[in-house]
């Protein structure tokens, strides 16, 4: 089995891990490194895929056409992230992997994803086919670091939003809008008003795209923060789902990054 794809653009090295769970393992742009390449457990590091369920599920359960639900516990007391994260991948060209959605969901589907980079930006597609009928939410988790290497300045969020998902004592969403409260997050976003960016100072931005209409944003830790897009919030299967799949059926989401240094023109002033 061929363990990474390996994409190279002019001053830019995208390497997607097969073996870990097919995600964007390492990003370095003009030098700099721009994701978390190691960190405890298959969580908290690269960016990698969501499917066919995003963020938790509420004790690992949920129904669905009348058959009760029960996935192992990968974030006690919760099942986090979907099936397709945490094992490998099949390699199926030079910029694209696929994998069934294992034994531990009960529906059958085979997940599909691409990437494509140039000198500034990458593409990124995520496909879910289903061979059953089923719930699905799609999203990339990336966990982008808060200091480039050899820097002191942490890097800056622009990120600005309608409204956001209340969360209950255990964190997870209740179904109820509200008004984004300020930073730090832990939450669930719609209504976005700008794309997302991030700005290490004197050195780089990055703005992020996505066809998915959820976006989650964690930053309470001092090392690293996640900006992910999803198509529905955390434990959607409890709380919706806002989209079920018919035998046949896929659903397919696109997420594009844009980066620029200092004195380049800024894409936002541009038509995208």
């Amino acid at each position: 089995m061929t363990d990474s794809l390996i994409l190279d653009a002019a001053d830019v090295r995208l390497t997607v891990s097969a073996l870990d769970g097919g995600r964007m393992a390492s990003l370095v742009v003009r030098g700099h490194e721009l994701l978390v390449t190691s960190g405890h457990g298959p969580t908290m590091w690269g960016s990698y895929p969501f499917a066919p369920f995003a963020g938790r599920i509420r004790d690992g359960r949920f129904t669905f056409d009348g058959l009760e639900v029960t996935l192992p516990l990968n974030l006690p007391p919760n099942a986090i992230h979907g099936t397709v994260f945490e094992r490998p991948w099949q390699v199926d060209g030079p910029d694209a992997l696929s994998i069934d959605l294992g034994p531990d969901w009960p529906f059958r589907g085979r997940v599909r994803q691409s990437f494509a980079v140039h000198a500034d930006g990458l593409t990124a597609t995520l496909r879910l086919e289903a061979a059953e009928r089923m719930p699905a939410t799609l999203g990339w988790h990336p966990w982008f670091v808060r200091r480039l290497a050899a820097t002191d300045a942490a890097v800056e969020l622009r990120f600005d939003a309608d409204g956001m998902y209340e969360r209950g004592p255990d964190g997870l969403p209740n179904g109820r809008l509200v008004a984004p409260k300020a930073p730090p997050w832990d939450d669930c976003f719609i209504g976005i008003r700008a794309a997302p960016r991030l700005t290490w100072p004197d050195r780089l931005a990055l703005e992020l795209r996505s066809t998915a209409d959820h976006w989650v944003v964690f930053t309470e830790l001092d090392h690293a923060l996640c900006v992910e897009p999803q198509t529905g919030p955390p434990d959607d299967v409890n709380l919706g789902p806002r989209r079920v799949l018919e035998p046949g059926d896929a659903l397919e989401i696109g997420m594009a990054w844009t980066w620029w240094s200092p004195g380049q023109p800024d894409p936002s002033t541009t038509d995208a």
